[in-house]
């Protein structure tokens, strides 16, 4: 790994990168297959979530964040939409059925699959500079 790929860490923890983060970089970053939308990859993200409960996804989640999750049922795209998520991602190359990613591209809601664990997942977009959902306004 290039060291040069962190993001700097300040003294208390908090990752100090303010470049936007893309979901075409998203993709690049977690190696991961996009199922649908492919035009909105160039649309920046303003944070991540990374869970598997959607009423803490709705809860805790602020709009124009991207979710990445191990379910792949149609709550999943109906609480990206209440909430105006840019993505989800779906992680352990989880895939979603046809009638998903045809939900989900009615509703123009980029649809990815990465090979890595959710706990990785989040982790390398963390490492890129993108910010929890507790650590925006």
């Amino acid at each position: 790994m290039d060291c040069s790929e962190l993001a700097e860490i300040g003294p208390d923890g908090s990752v100090k990168n303010d470049a936007e983060v893309t979901l075409e970089e998203v993709r690049k970053a977690l190696r991961a297959e996009v199922l649908c939308c492919e035009e909105r990859l160039s649309e920046p993200i303003v944070s991540a979530c990374g869970c598997d409960l959607m009423s803490d996804v709705l809860a805790f989640t602020k709009p124009g964040s991207l979710l990445l999750t191990g379910l792949t049922n149609n709550q999943v795209i109906r609480t990206a939409e209440i909430l105006d998520l840019k993505g989800i991602v779906f992680v352990r190359n989880k895939k979603p059925d046809a009638q998903m990613v045809q939900m989900a591209k009615d509703c123009g809601i980029p649809l990815l699959s990465s090979p890595y664990p959710l706990y990785e997942s989040c982790g390398l977009l963390y490492k890129k500079g993108v910010k929890g959902c507790q650590e925006i306004d």
